[in-house]
């Protein structure tokens, strides 16, 4: 990936993190969630962005995930006052995954019970 895309990557996946904890005024979108990637395709028409939030069932972020799309024309509105783009590409917001994944894998280890190297001896 060129450096040009990798700028143009952190600063939309920054910028959008601060719209939508700073700016978006919606009660149902959690303090936690945050902007976890954001990638633009080579052509700067689309841009896929991944949120990543704490969720107790799946419904409750697809809610989410809808609610940032219905928002999208707001979010492209201040991203296009704080981003210096020939054109602001179109949003797409998906869940990332795989902090949940990351997550409950780390909630086993923690209940495992392995001794230390230290303690063998």
């Amino acid at each position: 990936m060129s450096i040009r895309f990798e700028r143009a990557n952190s600063q939309i996946q920054k910028n959008i993190g601060y719209i939508i904890q700073n700016k978006l005024n919606d009660p149902r979108i959690s303090p936690m969630l945050y902007v976890s990637e954001a990638n633009v395709s080579p052509d700067f028409k689309t841009c896929k962005v991944k949120i990543s939030m704490d969720y107790e069932n799946e419904s409750d972020a697809k809610e989410v995930i809808n609610i940032l799309q219905k928002s999208e024309g707001f979010i492209k509105h201040e991203l296009a006052k704080m981003v210096k783009m020939p054109q602001v590409p179109k949003l797409l917001f998906e869940l990332d995954k795989g902090t949940k994944a990351t997550l409950r894998i780390n909630e086993i280890l923690s209940t495992l019970n392995i001794p230390n190297e230290e303690d063998e001896e």
